[in-house]
Formats: structure tokens, sequence, C-alpha cells
């Protein structure tokens, strides 16, 4: 390969903090709220104009994996946020009522807004409890919380390399208009989604690859004549979904899904396999390709599909549908087996929807004043594809926060945190661990 050479230059450090959270993604998001309502000062750098990630900008519009089969387990500040995003008439939630139950007319009601239990063996498939959100609802809201906590934001700040001095992360040296600059933290968290971080200060990691998807929306669909036309004849309607599936190339088995906005549905697809998400070359083909396959089921569904008879492309998600890339080799790699057995944990931090992360699954190995928050935790590749959801990670992202200001006020290593203590503050301020004595849905475990 043909190099050019860099010249050395100085760098100038233009901004300091006790925690640095790289990335501004769900689970970014939630450790910079957490870590400054500890009272640690909070720098959180993100590369866009907003902050959400794949909730947002790749609008990834569910928030999924928040319940078991008979009860909410994801609270903290991840419930907080959906609540105020539903005070502002951003989300929208499933009453209680119809939640864990396989009542057909509970499944028609919610079923095409993604609030299914997929892992139940009953049909119709129970009403889970999740939320559908718009984005910019979350871009709002999490600007609001993130302003409230005295989190202070660097936008339009691209990460390029770590600065690590004998094995602890020092700098962070990131991408601006203004060109390069330095931040400067005593603990640094990565939920950058792609162990950006990480992989700079040379932690292990798997390089994994998972389906991609470029996410868009549709405007204009009559969204209550598609239900009843589903309803009223679903032979005739399976087929025609079938057709639309083979024309985007590759979707859920509902392709389209409800949100807050009157005749506007999310379609979280096309799905392309065999690309990686690191490389700028199947990045570019994920833009090019997938928009060719939606424009092409569009045209279609409006002379074939009963409701779209007036429907357009509203927007494409500017960032693209990445669920796996660099997956941590921490102190601890959950396994697909740890997922799917609930296992739990005595170092618990937080859990999904019925499974449990242990603070190692947040722990580097070999690099000091780092912790690791999101879809790029410490979990085997297999488990990592059913254990990355919004919610969850934004579980993590507010135990590694509040784990980070613990460690500053103690004046140790992230991996020296007294983990007792953390689950103490943690369940004192919302969060679910699961532990004994502490049941979901409660105050102190899962009220907001």
């Amino acid at each position: 390969m043909n190099t050019v050479r860099e010249p050395a230059q100085d760098v100038p450090v233009v901004a300091e903090a006790d925690v640095v959270v790289i990335g501004g993604g769900p689970a970014g998001f939630a450790a910079g709220v957490a870590a400054a309502r500890a009272g640690a000062r909070t720098l959180v750098v993100e590369r866009y104009g907003y902050l959400g990630g794949m909730a947002s900008g790749g609008m990834v519009l569910l928030l999924a994996d928040m319940a078991g089969h008979t009860q909410r387990t994801v609270a903290g500040i991840c419930y907080e946020f959906l609540q105020r995003m539903i005070r502002i008439g951003g989300a929208v939630e499933p009453p209680e009522a119809d939640c864990f139950t396989s009542d057909p007319d509970a499944w028609w009601r919610w079923a095409r807004w993604g609030f299914e239990d997929f892992y139940a063996r009953t049909k119709p498939l129970p009403t889970a409890y999740a939320g559908a959100f718009d984005p910019e609802a979350w871009k709002q809201v999490s600007f609001e919380m993130s302003k409230e906590a005295g989190v202070a934001l660097r936008m339009h700040s691209w990460f390029s390399r770590a600065v690590v001095e004998d094995g602890r992360v020092r700098a962070a040296i990131v991408e601006t208009k203004a060109g390069r600059q330095a931040v400067r933290g005593r603990v640094f968290i990565d939920a950058s989604g792609d162990g950006d971080l990480y992989a700079s200060a040379g932690a292990p990691f798997v390089h994994g690859r998972y389906i991609m998807s470029l996410v868009h929306r549709m405007a204009e669909v009559d969204v209550d004549r598609v239900i009843a036309f589903e309803r009223a004849y679903p032979d005739e309607a399976r087929k025609l979904n079938t057709e639309v599936r083979r024309l985007i190339g590759g979707s859920w088995d509902f392709w389209w899904l409800r949100t807050p906005r009157n005749g506007v549905i999310w379609c979280n697809c096309p799905h392309l396999h065999g690309l990686d998400a690191l490389s700028v070359e199947d990045l570019t083909r994920l833009e090019i390709e997938a928009r060719e396959r939606f424009m092409r089921a569009i045209v279609w569904l409006r002379g074939h599909m009963p409701g779209f008879e007036r429907a357009y492309i509203l927007d494409a998600s500017p960032q693209a549908g990445i669920r796996q890339t660099r997956v941590l080799k921490g102190e601890y790699v959950m396994t697909k087996e740890d997922v799917a057995s609930g296992r739990r944990f005595p170092d618990v931090i937080g859990r999904g929807r019925d499974y449990f992360m242990p603070y190692r699954s947040l722990v580097p190995r070999g690099v000091d004043g780092l912790l690791v928050a999101g879809r790029c935790f410490s979990a085997a590749p297999d488990a990592q594809r059913s254990a990355r959801e919004i919610g969850p990670c934004m579980v993590m992202g507010e135990a590694a926060g509040a784990a980070a200001a613990l460690a500053v006020e103690s004046a140790v290593e992230p991996r020296a945190v007294d983990v007792a203590a953390l689950q103490r503050r943690l369940v004192a301020v919302g969060a679910d661990l699961g532990l004994e004595g502490q049941p979901a849905g409660t105050p102190g475990g899962g009220g907001a």
C-alpha cells in the first residue's frame, strides 16, 4: 500500500473533565447524565450535531428488550427518558393492562408498534412493554436532560485516537473543523458503538459482523386502512407483504411499524449481509444499494398495497444501521448461554429483558482509566447479537457513568471500584439490578 507521512504536531488541549465519554449515543448519553448526577465534571464528545446515535441518527425507533415475560425489567435513566418523551408527545408505550397478555385484540392494537414478546412460545405473541419514539423527540429530551444534569457537550468532534501513557488512557484526540484537538480526563468511557477508543488504546477485542441496514420512513400511509386490510384478508396481505420483503431484499417479518407521527411508518430495513461496518467501501455500498431497494419497493407499494396509494419516502437515516463491529474481550466475556439462561452475577450492574450484565463486562483488559458501555461491550459475538438493544445499552451506560464518578471520587482505577457501593448507588437512583428483595417496577427497583 502506498503511504504518505504526516508531520508531527502539538495538539491543543481544548477541554478537561473528570469523566470523558466518547460517543453521545444511547449508552453515552446515559453515562454522561449518570456521571454528572453523581457529581463528576463530565464531558460527552459526539461526532454529529445531535445525541442519540443509532436511536436518533440511525432511526432505530423502538426501545425494546425492556421487559421479561411478566414484568418490566429496564428502569433508571432509560425509563425516565421514555416517560419524558411520552410527556411531550414524542413516544408511545402500551398500557399496563395490555402487557404480558396473549389477548388477540391487544395484539392487533400493539403488534404494529413492535410491542411483541418475540421470545414467547405462544400465539399470538404476548404484548411486551416497550416504547416507540420519534427521533426528534429523542434529540430534544437528550439535550434537555444533559443540560439539567450539568453535562458539558462537544459536538462535531470525531474521535481519532487515544493517548495512552503507562498503560492508562490520558487523553483523546478528535478531528474537528478547527483541526485536531485533545481532551483530557481522569476516566474515559468508550460509548462509540464501534469500540474506537479501546481499540486505539490497545484493549483486546473481536472483530464481528452482522447485518446492516439503512432505516427509512414512509409518509402519507393510511395506517388504519392497512391494518384493517391485513386483519380482514390475512392470506392476501401475507402474499403482498412477502413480495415487499422480496423487493426490499431482507427484513424482519414486519417490514414496517407504526410511529408516533400520523401517517408515518418506520421501516427497519433493508438488511444487507456480508458487509463490514468498519470498511468505508462497504458503508458506501450500503448507502447506495439500500436506497435502490427501498425506492423499488415504494413504487410497487403505491400500485398494489391498500393504504399506500399516496405513500412516499419521507427520509432515510443519516447514520448507517450498524449492529456489530468490534466487541470487547474484557474482564468477563458474556456468552450466549449467559444471555439465554439469564445467568446472575455477583457484580451485576443492570439487566435487559431477562438477562443480566456484570460490571466486569464493562472493564477492558490491560488498559486503565477506561470503561466501556453500549453495543461494543464485552461479549461473544453471538451473545452480543441478542443483548445489544437500546434499552440495555442505556442501562450499561448508566452503570458505567456511575462507576466512573465513583472511581474519580475514590481515587481508584475503574477496575478497582467497590462494586457493592456501585450497586447501592444504582439502586438508590432507581436502577433495577434484579437483586434479591428488589422486584422490578417498584421504587428503587424499576421506578423512574
